[in-house]
């Protein structure tokens, strides 16, 4: 078996990066999305989302309004901290 050129071994090392960046950036806004609304769920926030319903579930929720939920106001302040970061990483919804 031949070795590999030089230039298919740098096209496989690079989709190879470019494979482990697209996956950290998936876990990165996983965490942020699961962070942020972990928050709104300890504060009784019912979800509206497929995906959020079925990830935390609406059980003893009470504020249908993010607004409406009794957060601290460090609370608010790392959501807003975790909204900006999303924003920057380019996370979907």
């Amino acid at each position: 078996m031949r070795p590999l050129s030089t230039a298919v071994t740098i096209v496989l090392a690079a989709a190879s990066l470019a494979a482990t960046v697209s996956l950290s950036h998936a876990q990165s806004c996983q965490a942020l999305w699961v962070e942020r609304n972990q928050l709104y769920k300890n504060g009784g926030y019912c979800f509206h989302t497929t995906r959020a319903i079925n990830y935390f579930g609406n059980a003893g929720c009470r504020y249908d309004s993010e607004a409406a939920v009794p957060l601290s106001r460090a609370a608010r302040s790392r959501i807003a901290a975790i909204t900006r970061a999303e924003r920057n990483l380019g996370c979907g919804g």
